[in-house]
């Protein structure tokens, strides 16, 4: 006997005629159907064997994001392709995406499970540090120096780890009254490194820290992992405060390492880099004071002794000697200016007394006191010579003392 058939829905949903809930599951389930099969690549988070059903049950987790989806296999599939798989291994599978309408969910059916061996993963790791060395999150131009002593150091590392002990029995040996904010968080497995990135954001984010120091002791390949994640490289790359990295022993070198501003061989060397030692600094303190000392008792004898020499010079000894001699300088001056000037008005009398002398001598009147006198006619012509007046002319006599009028006769 053939069914009924249902009434179909309508092509497009609205709020006259909206899809049932069985249409809408029925339609994602489509869609995700026509995805195929496909390779996934991830972290197992979660592995469980139920006892008595051939159904192995797989939590893949996206290594660089807060993501997972569900896997079933066939435990063939599992002993085939990934027999000894563990929680925090990398897997790649070959599976179809599935939808469930009776539970809403999403998961993945494989057929085929490879785990991924040490090579690949390193490889993967190579290809990933060429990536961020190409965007330039290794730069060196790019890291900053550390504080010379922080106030506050974060650390993010495991609770009740060797690597805690470490930093903070070191750093505090080196500087007693270091303050820490310690941040535990998992450092290997699934959830690594979302906590270990929220931990950087907490720590970025409070203005109290100076430092942030990320550590964890030594392990193998798929234990450092997480700190080769491109997500917490990222993270460290963006944050504000400069970042230590103390991951592992000195041939360890995770990607997170490259990124960091200062790498440190273990979490023992991260205490040396990130404070002083007291020891150290006293020494160093107390030898500069030893050498200022010397400095300044050097320039206080120096100075002491250039003014005892200055004061044993006469002129700070016996400053009068200088004014004496001085004083006698001006007197002798003065002495030789005196002199000087009566042998020049001395000369200069004489010199005027011969002149006046020459004047007296050739003046006419000089002459006229001698007996001699000047003949004149009356227009004032001197007469020189006899033929100049004629009978009967009148001249004037000129004497010494006053004058006659004469006529001329023959």
């Amino acid at each position: 006997m053939s069914q009924p058939e249902q009434p179909s829905a309508p092509a497009k949903s609205s709020a006259d005629e909206p899809w049932p809930v069985r249409v809408v599951s029925q339609k994602v389930g489509a869609w995700i159907a026509k995805l195929g099969w496909v390779w996934v690549d991830g972290q197992v988070a979660q592995i469980s064997r139920r006892p008595g059903t051939g159904v192995v049950f797989l939590t893949l987790r996206d290594p660089s994001a807060d993501l997972s989806l569900t896997v079933t296999a066939h435990r063939d599939v599992l002993d085939a392709g990934a027999p000894g798989l563990a929680e925090g291994a990398r897997v790649t599978l070959h599976a179809k995406p599935e939808f469930y309408p009776a539970r809403g969910s999403l998961s993945l059916r494989a057929d085929e499970i490879r785990q991924v061996g040490i090579g690949e993963l390193l490889a993967r790791l190579e290809r990933l540090k060429k990536l961020l060395g190409a965007e330039g999150l290794f730069a060196r131009e790019r890291k900053r120096r550390l504080p010379f002593l922080p106030q506050r150091v974060g650390l993010i590392t495991g609770r009740a780890s060797a690597a805690e002990r470490d930093v903070l029995m070191n750093t505090r040996r080196r500087w007693p009254s270091v303050d820490f904010r310690v941040i535990n968080v998992p450092v290997q497995g699934p959830t690594a490194v979302p906590q270990i990135i929220d931990a950087l954001k907490v720590l970025d984010n409070d203005d109290t820290v100076d430092v942030i120091v990320l550590a964890r002791g030594g392990g193998s390949v798929e234990d450092l992992l997480p700190f080769s994640d491109e997500a917490l490289c990222r993270a460290v790359f963006g944050c504000r405060t400069p970042v230590v990295s103390a991951i592992g022993h000195e041939t360890d070198a995770p990607l997170i390492d490259y990124v960091a501003d200062v790498r440190a061989s273990t979490p023992t060397d991260a205490a040396k880099r990130i404070v002083p030692d007291l020891a150290e600094e006293t020494t160093l303190i107390q030898q500069a004071r030893r050498r200022l000392d010397r400095a300044v008792i050097a320039l206080v004898d120096r100075e002491a002794h250039r003014l005892d020499s200055w004061r044993s010079r006469p002129v700070l000894a016996r400053p009068e000697v200088l004014v004496d001699q001085r004083a006698a300088e001006v007197t002798g001056l003065r002495d030789r200016a005196t002199r000087s000037l009566d042998q020049r008005l001395g000369r200069a009398d004489d010199d005027l007394r011969h002149t006046l002398a020459r004047l007296r001598a050739l003046s006419p009147r000089a002459t006229l006191e001698r007996g001699y006198a000047i003949v004149q006619r009356t227009d004032g012509h001197v007469v020189l010579a006899a033929g100049e007046v004629e009978t009967g002319d009148v001249v004037r006599v000129r004497l010494a003392d006053g004058e006659l009028r004469a006529e001329v006769q023959r």
